[in-house]
């Protein structure tokens, strides 16, 4: 059952069920999110995640280095844990996620090879496809949300990243939708966000290709506020934060927040793209997706767009 987690935003109540928030009337001081509710005047002490305050702005550091911050079950909880402290300590004003090492996230931990997606336990129950799934998002902190993406933000490293507020990115950094070469379909509402931020012919471009894109590609099509040198991505992020943590008015930037996300219709997406998602996943194209990449080969598909998607999901 949802903890229960104070805000000093009145009327914000977020209960999170498989990645699908509610943003309900204004009555009563509640934030509600699934996870332990941190002290308050306390960081929270996480395993894949570190978490400090500086001057109002909260740093969020997917602490995976060493397999480029891929994402897991752990990470994903984590994430879901630090969100919340941030959403409801007051003396964060705005937030900053980034990578440590020389990524942001790199996309899904693939250790479990062809069947990462296919066979939902092959890396144990704390590390299956619920597990995975984040609970509660960016777009839920009524907070500014900077993404600091400081090398690749790939697969769920971008759509991650695509559910903040503004995105800050090294110019060469490699960014990439990949799904559809990995025999996957996007998620995290990235088919309602993305073409509100770059059109949707860059959009169907991004998602339905799958291809990379740099940095400067990025802030050309407007996916990223900016492009700047590697080693002042997260001094330029901070800085937007901190500026916006010092001279704006918190309620005004978290009612404004909560306007500019229900435009989006991010709600109704989550739940359109979810079991869609889960029936991709669970194709013989999603093992051979993954299968082809770890080989650095060609992938050789199996299904076919005329007859084998099923009707009631489409």
């Amino acid at each position: 059952m949802p903890l229960l987690i104070r805000s000093s935003m009145p009327g914000i109540v977020v209960e999170r069920d498989r990645a699908v928030a509610r943003w309900p009337s204004w009555e009563g001081p509640e934030y509600r999110c699934p996870v332990e509710q941190p002290s308050e005047r306390e960081t929270p002490n996480l395993e894949t995640v570190a978490v400090e305050l500086d001057h109002r702005v909260g740093l969020i550091t997917l602490q995976r280095p060493e397999v480029m911050n891929a994402w897991n079950g752990a990470l994903s909880r984590d994430l879901d844990a630090a969100l919340a402290w941030a959403a409801a300590d007051d003396r964060v004003g705005a937030v900053v996620v980034t990578g440590a090492g020389r990524a942001f996230c790199a996309g899904a931990d693939l250790s479990a090879g062809g069947a990462t997606f296919a066979d939902d336990n092959a890396r144990g129950s704390r590390d299956n496809i619920e597990s995975r799934t984040p609970r509660m998002l960016p777009w839920d902190v009524p907070k500014p949300v900077v993404a600091a993406i400081n090398g690749p933000a790939v697969g769920v490293g971008a759509t991650y990243a695509l559910s903040c507020d503004l995105r800050i990115a090294a110019s060469g950094a490699k960014i990439g939708f990949v799904f559809s070469r990995r025999g996957q379909l996007p998620e995290l509402a990235s088919h309602a966000v993305l073409p509100r931020v770059v059109g949707l012919s860059n959009a169907a471009d991004l998602l339905l290709g799958g291809r990379l894109i740099t940095g400067d590609e990025a802030a050309s099509m407007g996916l990223v506020s900016a492009a700047v040198p590697v080693e002042e991505v997260l001094p330029a992020a901070m800085a937007k934060a901190r500026e916006m943590a010092t001279l704006a008015a918190p309620v005004s930037m978290a009612v404004s927040k909560r306007l500019l996300w229900e435009s989006m219709g991010v709600e109704a997406m989550l739940r359109r793209e979810q079991p869609l998602f889960d029936w991709v996943a669970k194709q013989a194209d999603s093992v051979e997706g993954i299968t082809s990449f770890l080989e650095k080969r060609d992938p050789e598909w199996k299904l076919s767009a005329t007859r084998d998607v099923p009707d009631h999901l489409v």
